[in-house]
């Protein structure tokens, strides 16, 4: 089995994050949440109250961002100028200005060089929206993962603390997230020409993880 980047992109809920994180662990190799970047873009704009739509303002902002992840005791976590956010990016209010976030050119520019200089030192495999489009149109496998929408749903509920949401609140969420992703101008979310869609809706983690080992073997 030889490679160097493999690409696993999607829309919010497919499953992208638990079979990245064990496809990677499977292949012995670092695991990427680019989406994670974007939450953190997002989670620093909210917290420092940025008015991002002002392009200088934005692009004040960016110039300082330091944002990197580390292992801690096998667990990937995200330092925001050396303060670990993990656990602060994933609630729905940041999701959804993540989404808006990254649909700016220069949010988009600003983290593309993150990413490839990760990229530039190990095998990897890197979870995104444009991964296999943009991120890395050369990557040696890429895969679109997919689920039907109401699943997406659930599973989003069932991460939530205390689920304190309504599962068809979050649908509705989802369901404009993925229509915010997929008609933005800059680097939509779709399957890349040549990547492998695979619908998790009724398969486990470990199904799915196999059937991309299965593609990577015949790369």
């Amino acid at each position: 089995m030889s490679f160097k980047i493999i690409t696993i992109d999607g829309p919010a809920g497919a499953g992208k994050t638990t079979v990245s994180k064990a496809l990677s662990k499977k292949l012995g190799c670092v695991y990427v949440d680019t989406g994670a970047l974007y939450r953190a873009v997002a989670y620093e704009i909210h917290s420092q109250k940025i008015d991002w739509e002002d392009d200088d303002r934005l692009e004040r902002f960016l110039s300082t961002l330091d944002l990197n992840f580390v292992m801690k005791k096998d667990t990937l976590v995200l330092l925001s100028s050396g303060k670990d956010i993990s656990g602060l990016i994933r609630t729905p209010q940041i999701s959804m200005l993540a989404s808006s976030v990254s649909a700016n050119p220069k949010v988009r520019a600003a983290l593309l060089d993150t990413q490839r200089n990760i990229a530039e030192s190990q095998p990897a495999v890197f979870e995104g929206r444009d991964m296999g489009t943009v991120v890395f149109p050369d990557a040696s496998c890429k895969f679109f993962l997919v689920a039907d929408l109401k699943i997406r749903a659930r599973r989003r509920y069932d991460e939530l603390p205390a689920a304190n949401q309504d599962v068809s609140d979050i649908e509705n969420q989802i369901k404009t997230r993925d229509s915010q992703d997929s008609n933005r101008k800059s680097a939509p979310l779709k399957p890349a020409a040549d990547a492998v869609t695979i619908d998790s809706s009724n398969l486990t983690v470990d199904q799915v993880v196999e059937e991309m080992i299965q593609i990577i073997e015949k790369a």
